[in-house]
């Protein structure tokens, strides 16, 4: 998949893109529904498929100091939308020169002239422009005129009724519900990012750990998860099972949330290497242990547990 930052970087091969457009936190099952539609048109013109989105999220510039509530961070949905075959992701620079377009100049100035797309699809609820202005039937007007056409997504609703959303995924995960989450994502929540150095105690202990940030990200619920991991890139490559704890390790006195994740049956180096951790099952709460041998007893009992319900995926 090509990313592409700025449209400084767009060439003619780039354009003509059939692009589905919205913010894709999550790259939930509404979010696929949105694609496919793209992806209808792009297959019917021989185009390319594409993602338009904007980092950092809009909520970020226009309220910096808020809680964290991403689902994805911006490599995280690259990732993602790099799965589901997309090839090109058109990641533009959202900032306060952008925000300040009307919903005209916007069509104009980046769909048409900047991006060049044939085509555009959308959600029901899309709204863009100065002041959320622009909604589906003003995209469609301006897609008659500028020479794109506009297609809109119907709402996702599961069996239940309830609709799909990221802040009904937030709820979920909040909950330590991973599985009603993964029925509205249409895969397990997963957090991506790069291995960091830590102070070692899970290797002293007999359970090394790979730790990652999750700043910047909506927290799930604290505790200890059974975990699914992809290894991205370097020689250990590859898909990996394991248990994860997330949150503040409150044995050793520190504040500042991360996850680590146990991998079974793994052995080598995988500071710098990037991962993709999936969280599965919840398993229990963090907590403080009296002392270091009850916390590695536990930590062996939860890793059994977390094999038992990892066994159940086949």
């Amino acid at each position: 998949m090509k990313r592409i930052t700025s449209l400084a970087d767009i060439s003619e091969d780039d354009r003509g893109a059939c692009a589905a457009m919205g913010n894709f936190d999550g790259v939930h099952l509404g979010h696929r529904r949105v694609l496919d539609l793209a992806r209808a048109e792009a297959d019917a013109r021989g185009a390319p498929l594409a993602v338009l989105t904007f980092e950092p999220h809009p909520r970020e510039v226009f309220n910096p100091d808020g809680p964290p509530f991403r689902l994805t961070n911006a490599e995280s949905k690259a990732h993602r939308l790099a799965k589901l075959g997309v090839d090109i992701l058109f990641e533009l620079r959202f900032d306060r020169s952008l925000f300040n377009l009307t919903d005209g100049e916007f069509c104009t100035r980046m769909l048409a002239e900047g991006l060049g797309l044939s085509h555009v699809a959308v959600g029901g609820d899309f709204h863009y422009g100065k002041g959320r202005s622009g909604n589906v039937d003003s995209l469609r007007a301006a897609g008659e005129t500028l020479g794109f056409g506009v297609t809109v997504a119907d709402l996702v609703t599961l069996s239940s009724g309830e609709r799909v959303s990221s802040t009904a995924i937030r709820e979920a995960l909040a909950k330590g519900d991973p599985v009603r989450a993964r029925e509205m994502l249409g895969h397990w929540h997963r957090i991506d990012g790069p291995v960091l150095h830590g102070e070692k105690r899970g290797r002293k202990l007999g359970y090394p750990t790979a730790n990652m940030s999750i700043e910047g990200l909506h927290p799930p619920r604290f505790g200890v998860y059974a975990v699914l991991v992809e290894v991205l890139c370097g020689p250990h490559a590859g898909n990996y099972r394991g248990v994860g704890s997330l949150g503040v390790r409150p044995m050793f006195g520190e504040n500042r949330p991360n996850i680590e994740s146990h991998l079974f049956d793994f052995t080598g180096d995988l500071y710098d290497s990037h991962l993709s951790v999936g969280l599965v099952e919840y398993l229990r709460p963090e907590q403080k242990f009296d002392s270091l041998d009850a916390l590695v007893a536990q930590m062996g009992t939860d890793s059994a547990r977390a094999r038992a319900a990892l066994a159940g995926l086949g």
